[in-house]
């Protein structure tokens, strides 16, 4: 993961899940989350994993409510990975509409339903 100022942290409760066929034969898991992310307000993603139960990629596209009543986006791929039962640990980049830059790392808890980590900021 590229380096970075970390801009703080996310915390996000999985709400929805939709598992579907995807392309020769893969299984497409989307996730819709909600929940917070320091600088960011209130935000909402959708995550389409690809892969199995302990290692794939993802593409996450997300709003961002901010407290001063702009709405952001953004655009972003990334990876995870097995990190014990029922646990994935996530890293991803995203492009944000106001033209930054940031990562994510992070660890999604299937059975608690939560996804939490951190923020840097790469612009």
């Amino acid at each position: 993961m590229a380096s970075g100022k970390n801009i703080g942290e996310f915390s996000m409760k999985m709400i929805t899940t939709t598992i579907s066929a995807g392309p020769a034969g893969s299984v497409l898991t989307q996730v819709n989350f909600e929940g917070t992310a320091t600088g960011f307000g209130a935000v909402y993603e959708t995550a389409t994993f690809i892969g199995g139960g302990k290692d794939g990629t993802f593409s996450a596209v997300g709003s961002a409510f901010l407290e001063n009543g702009d709405v952001m986006s953004g655009v972003g791929q990334g990876t995870y990975e097995s990190k014990g039962r029922h646990r994935w640990a996530t890293t991803n980049t995203m492009e944000l509409s106001d033209g930054r830059r940031i990562s994510s790392t992070g660890e999604i808890d299937l059975a608690a339903r939560t996804w939490k980590g951190t923020n840097t900021d790469l612009s």
